[in-house]
């Protein structure tokens, strides 16, 4: 079938993979640099410090699924329950219902009239799913998937920590110029790539995770210099 607007090219659905994957890299650039640069700091040999990373990528990218999925999975729990609620209210009192969507349609600014009608005809078409969209703002055909989610997170978060790894191993170098420029330049790339699929602003979005990121490294290098002064 033809789109019969293919000038709209809207971006909101976009957002929940587009959430995790994002997240999920920029997640692992920062964690895995920061740490890297903070073990460093600490005056740690080559070995350990790529060591270091290379852990961080594993724990970060299972930490990262397992948290996505859990929460996706939360919302998509929630949101199963609130149609369960819906449908059993319409199968209860059908017209108390009708008259609830009647209202919703009503405060939306249809006249009383073609708001009775057009709730009666999406309750003769789908009931539970006029409901679950018009009165609690989700889908009953598109629901959240913990699964999808989890898997962008995890391989977004190993693609995003393997950038120091490599630049270390490239430069095979205790010096952390090299590993913390590339993770700065990919962080930057990460936020553009981000706002262009997203439709944001993309100097906006590259100079705040390349602040962001800068940060957590300096900051990191700092307790990692203290530590390593400490013991």
């Amino acid at each position: 079938m033809n789109d019969p607007h293919p000038h709209e090219k809207h971006k909101s659905q976009r957002a929940n993979w587009l959430r995790a994957s994002i997240l999920g890299a920029n997640d692992g650039i920062v964690s895995t640099s920061s740490i890297m640069v903070g073990v460093l700091a600490a005056d740690a040999d080559y070995s350990i410090i790529l060591t270091t990373g290379i852990a961080s990528l594993v724990a970060g990218a299972f930490s990262m699924a397992a948290g996505e999925y859990v929460s996706v999975s939360s919302q998509r729990d929630s949101e199963r329950a609130d149609i369960e609620i819906e449908r059993r209210a319409l199968k209860n009192n059908p017209a108390g219902e009708l008259a609830e969507l009647v209202g919703i349609y009503e405060a939306r600014g249809l006249d009383t009239s073609l708001a009775q009608t057009v709730a009666e005809k999406l309750h003769e078409h789908d009931a539970v799913e006029a409901h679950a969209r018009d009165e609690l703002g989700i889908s009953v055909r598109m629901q959240a998937h913990p699964w999808q989610a989890a898997l962008a997170s995890a391989i977004s978060f190993s693609v995003g920590s393997a950038i120091p790894i490599v630049a270390s191993v490239a430069t095979r170098s205790e010096n952390p110029l090299p590993m913390i420029i590339a993770s700065l330049v990919f962080l930057a790339v990460s936020g553009v790539i981000g706002a262009v699929i997203g439709g944001g602003n993309k100097w906006v979005a590259a100079l705040r995770v390349f602040i962001g990121g800068g940060l957590a490294m300096a900051f990191t290098a700092l307790v990692g210099h203290l530590v390593g002064d400490a013991l």
